[in-house]
């Protein structure tokens, strides 16, 4: 009898064990937040839910999150996500052009085309200001006959390029002796593509910073989950942008160091 009465309970109960999870849902805020992902379905639990249960997963380790994707029109009245993305990558690009110019075993005319001389009038180019060319596989010149007065300053640029240069002045004409390829250079060289990458890195921090901060400002006017989002996709975009820096870094230490 007893038996009978506890099973003619248990349906009630399980009602409201599942009332009490249901109430303790978290409701679709104003200006819902699922609407921001691609092909979302009309409802909102599910990715209401996702937030807490991509938390949960973060903490087993070895674990991946979910990634986020985000419609950039849908939330074009907060942020410029194709901008944020641009800015993003105009960083590895920047850092692709640095190993390509400066970054070389064998220094050649055209690595000193765009060493920028800070002249009284301002930054030029040095091809700008001297004419470049090569006297040997050992030796380039650069003749500042046509910009006398910028001699001094072009041969301080050449020193601090940063491309183990110690250039020798004769006039107005800057001698550049090319090191040789040793060892000691190549690795000289790979400390230097580590440094370049490290400041990418810190510039493209300032970049995810800068929009994260245009997200927040938006903080009483959308949702919660909304920011979290919007935060989330910045900050992969910031780690997809950093994968490329380090793998930038990796295929030009293995070039120069041979």
């Amino acid at each position: 009898m007893a038996l009978a009465l506890r099973f003619r309970h248990l349906p009630s109960l399980l009602y409201g064990s599942l009332l009490a999870v249901t109430r303790r849902r978290p409701r679709a805020p104003a200006g819902c937040p699922a609407l921001l992902l691609d092909g979302c379905r009309p409802c909102v639990h599910p990715m209401l839910l996702t937030r807490q249960m991509a938390t949960k997963r973060a903490k087993g380790k070895g674990q991946s999150q979910a990634r986020v994707n985000i419609s950039a029109a849908l939330v074009e009245d907060i942020i410029n996500l194709e901008e944020a993305s641009e800015d993003m990558q105009a960083v590895v690009e920047a850092l692709k052009e640095d190993f390509s110019r400066n970054l070389s075993v064998r220094t050649s005319t055209g690595a000193l085309d765009h060493i920028m001389v800070l002249t009284k009038d301002g930054k030029f180019p040095l091809n700008q200001l001297g004419q470049i060319s090569q006297k040997s596989p050992q030796l380039v010149i650069v003749n500042m006959a046509d910009f006398p007065e910028s001699t001094a300053a072009a041969t301080k640029a050449i020193r601090e390029s940063g491309m183990n240069l110690n250039p020798e002045v004769d006039g107005t004409i800057i001698r550049v002796p090319i090191p040789k390829v040793t060892r000691e250079h190549r690795e000289s060289l790979a400390k230097l593509a580590k440094q370049s990458t490290n400041k990418s890195k810190e510039a493209l921090r300032k970049v995810r910073s800068k929009n994260v901060n245009q997200v927040k400002k938006f903080k009483n006017k959308v949702s919660e989950d909304t920011i979290w989002l919007l935060e989330k996709q910045i900050q992969q975009m910031a780690d997809d942008a950093a994968a490329e820096l380090d793998k930038l870094l990796a295929a030009k230490t293995k070039e120069l160091l041979g």
